[in-house]
């Protein structure tokens, strides 16, 4: 009778290698499907996906709210990949996010701070009211209760009691979205302290400025009354002159702007002996402040006017001046640009025919 044959037990290591190797299957394939949910373009429509992260979120909170808008499909997945790649931290803002973008891609932007950015653009001779407008009508810009007046706003920009014009840069200027009002204006107006910093460090003698004020004031009105650029440092030089001789300055900006609302676009003999604090016609010397927003062009010339005789000039109607040493000479000038004037005359800034 034979005796049944004693069963070999399997060696602990083959069931060791067998399951090490179903493991190893299965890491290759989570971590392929995990690849290619990482690198697989995000459900988003050609134009691309605006989206906003809040202040004091973070990526957990913005990856669940893109699952809810359908863009991503494994948040969790993309929270593991942005702690191993240690990207975890994100910035507060609007992103644009491109067409064939991934959850990688989405990532990076997040943690770069990729927001989407925005241009202003602040004019030349605007005054603070119409600054003031335009940034608050700016795409994305938040209006604060303090911009919603020019009293208040001068006041969040630190001119308690005094007036804020002319202290605002022009320039164009890039933000992102929900930035305030203030914060912009606080932008521009450190940009016009230090450009007039600049320029007053680096002035020509003998001005008749006692502060760097007085120096933006005239700006103001070189601004005013320039159609030209090239025509700046010839306009700083009459008024120069006329300050220096004791002459009344006779610019009718000053007079537009010390009429405010009243004025209705007609500027008439009536309002140039009109008593305000700003008629340069009745009032000697500069007026109380700037009448607008120079920029550095314009504070460049009143701080290196051009030499010469000249103490008039008048609007030659194509945005150009013509400029006399003499009465005489002006008042042929006005009788030759003003009095007889094209038909398509026009003036940029207005002409001031009684200087």
């Amino acid at each position: 009778m034979k005796k049944k044959q004693a069963k070999t037990k399997k060696p602990v290591w083959r069931y060791l290698l067998g399951l090490a190797c179903v493991l190893l299957i299965a890491l290759a394939a989570f971590l392929w499907t995990a690849q290619e949910a990482l690198v697989r373009p995000l459900a988003v429509s050609e134009d691309g996906l605006r989206f906003e992260v809040a202040e004091g979120s973070n990526l957990s909170r913005a990856l669940r709210e893109l699952e809810q808008q359908g863009v991503i499909k494994w948040p969790r997945l993309v929270l593991a990949y942005a702690y191993w790649q240690g990207k975890t931290g994100i910035h507060a803002g609007e992103y644009l996010l491109p067409d064939g973008s991934n959850a990688m891609d989405l990532v990076s932007r997040l943690n770069r701070g990729d927001v989407t950015r925005y241009r202003l653009t602040l004019v030349e001779g605007w005054t603070f009211r119409q600054a003031l407008e335009h940034v608050r009508s700016g795409r994305n810009i938040v209006q604060s209760e303090a911009g919603a007046e020019p009293k208040t706003a001068a006041s969040a920009l630190g001119f308690d009691g005094e007036s804020p014009e002319g202290w605002i840069f022009p320039d164009t200027y890039i933000y992102r979205s929900g930035t305030s009002d203030i914060d912009l204006l606080k932008q521009a107006h450190q940009r016009m302290v230090k450009v007039l910093d600049e320029e007053w460090r680096n002035r020509a003698e003998d001005l008749p400025y006692s502060s760097p004020y007085e120096a933006l004031t005239m700006a103001s009105l070189v601004e005013k009354e320039t159609g030209q650029a090239s025509e700046r440092g010839a306009i700083a030089g009459v008024f120069v002159r006329r300050l220096n001789k004791g002459m009344r300055l006779q610019t009718d900006p000053t007079v537009i702007y010390g009429l405010g609302d009243e004025f209705d676009g007609n500027l008439t003999r009536a309002h140039l002996r009109q008593a305000t604090p700003y008629n340069t016609y009745v009032n000697k010397g500069l007026p109380p402040t700037p009448i607008a927003l120079p920029g550095r062009g314009a504070i460049h010339a009143a701080l290196h006017p051009e030499e010469g005789d000249s103490l008039y000039f008048v609007g030659k109607g194509d945005g150009s001046h013509h400029f006399s040493a003499t009465l005489p000479e002006h008042n042929r000038a006005v009788r030759e640009f003003q009095l007889k004037r094209r038909a398509d005359y026009r003036s940029s800034p207005t002409a001031n025919g009684d200087k």
